[in-house]
């Protein structure tokens, strides 16, 4: 007997339309004995086919689309998956070996394939399962990125114990799956970055804001610039080597504040660079502390439920107040929310809160968002995570 998921008359609208969730509330009926992971047939309430997906009940989310084609999900159709997801990155010009060989190879609903992060950082490419089904199939995902990448002997790590759910009985384990190189030093459009795919935050390093670091380094000349929640320094860097002339980074974490200072020395350049390993919220309130050309807020997520979206908006306006106050004026700032709760709009809103507060006159200069390596499915606009602004503040 076929795997298989029904649903119920009507709900199989969002799915024809090319969502790649089917929600719990929309299931009629599934059949007996599935299993955590399963690949299954999606089909409408008459058992017309749709498509096919990974199974996990338990959650919001029972069904994660891999294909709307009747077809194997083998060796081939994984190959086939990568290839589309190297074919699309090449052509979008993300690719250029010779000044970037990092970038995220996969990215979920995307690439078609939910539950799944690939991100790549010269010889070392790091498979993140965000599903059960995802994680059984790892494996494939890594023989096929082995056939598909020009990288000889990749070394291939596998996390999940901290993307996927505790469920008795089931383990998840981190690990190499090929080779056993865990740190190397990377080239983002000519910048250098040191990069540890075990100990360092998600993946080992935050790929989506490359094209924003890079925009930075246009303004970034000869000015003065305030890098808060700066992780391992990337904006600090960018700036750095677009001759700017003093740079402060602040990070609570001292691991963090390590890495941004061996990054800093990776890249030389003739500005001074200063490291403070502070809570920013804390550091922007003291009154000794000089107002900056340029300030970047970039902070981690402050919501990841709609539950906590409220407290997550006046936290983002304090935040945002705060730091406007430390804005030369004539000068600009970048600000950001990565929480997928809060949406572009209310985002939007949330900032005008805070300038309104300030009291400066602001314009939006450009609206920002996650790299071209980090796509959104049209028909997915919960992937569209990275909200930013640049602002120009008298």
């Amino acid at each position: 007997m076929s795997r298989f998921v029904l649903l119920r008359k009507g709900k199989e609208v969002s799915v024809l339309r090319g969502h790649p969730w089917v929600f719990s509330g929309a299931i009629q009926r599934v059949s007996p004995s599935l299993e955590q992971g399963d690949i299954v047939e999606v089909q409408q309430y008459d058992g017309t086919f749709i498509g096919k997906g990974h199974y996990q009940h338990g959650g919001s989310i029972t069904v994660r689309m891999l294909t709307m084609n009747q077809e194997e999900t083998d060796a081939e159709f994984w190959r086939g998956k990568i290839s589309s997801a190297y074919t699309y990155r090449e052509k979008c010009g993300i690719i250029q070996k010779d000044i970037t060989d990092t970038y995220r190879l996969v990215h979920g609903e995307g690439d078609m394939a939910p539950g799944l992060i690939v991100d790549v950082y010269g010889q070392i490419v790091v498979i993140q399962c965000h599903s059960i089904g995802m994680y059984r199939n790892r494996k494939e995902v890594a023989e096929a990125i082995r056939q598909v990448l020009p990288i000889k002997n990749p070394h291939i790590y596998v996390r999940a114990k901290d993307t996927l759910p505790s469920l008795p009985g089931l383990i998840w384990e981190d690990g190499f799956l090929f080779g056993d190189v865990s740190e190397t030093t990377v080239n983002e459009n000519g910048h250098k970055f040191m990069v540890n795919v075990i100990e360092g935050q998600k993946t080992g390093f935050f790929l989506d804001q490359r094209e924003n670091r890079f925009l930075l380094s246009q303004y970034a000349k000869g000015k003065s610039v305030l890098n808060t929640f700066c992780y391992t320094g990337g904006f600090s860097v960018y700036a750095l080597k677009a001759a700017a002339l003093k740079v402060d980074s602040v990070d609570i974490s001292e691991k963090a504040m390590v890495l941004t200072d061996k990054n800093i020395s990776l890249n030389p350049s003739e500005g001074i660079h200063r490291s403070f390993t502070e809570n920013v919220m804390i550091f922007l309130g003291q009154e000794e502390v000089p107002s900056y050309d340029i300030v970047v807020v970039d902070p981690p997520a402050f919501a990841k439920s709609l539950a906590k979206r409220h407290n997550a908006v006046q936290a983002y306006k304090r935040l945002n107040i705060l730091a406007l106050q430390k804005v030369n004026p004539g000068g600009f700032m970048f600000t950001f929310s990565c929480s997928q709760v809060v949406t572009p709009q209310l985002f939007y809103d949330t900032i005008v809160a805070a300038g309104m507060e300030s009291g400066r006159s602001i314009r939006v200069i450009r609206h920002l968002s996650q790299g071209a390596d980090h796509p959104v499915s049209l028909f997915h606009p919960e992937g569209h995570y990275l909200k930013g602004l640049l602002l120009y503040v008298e």
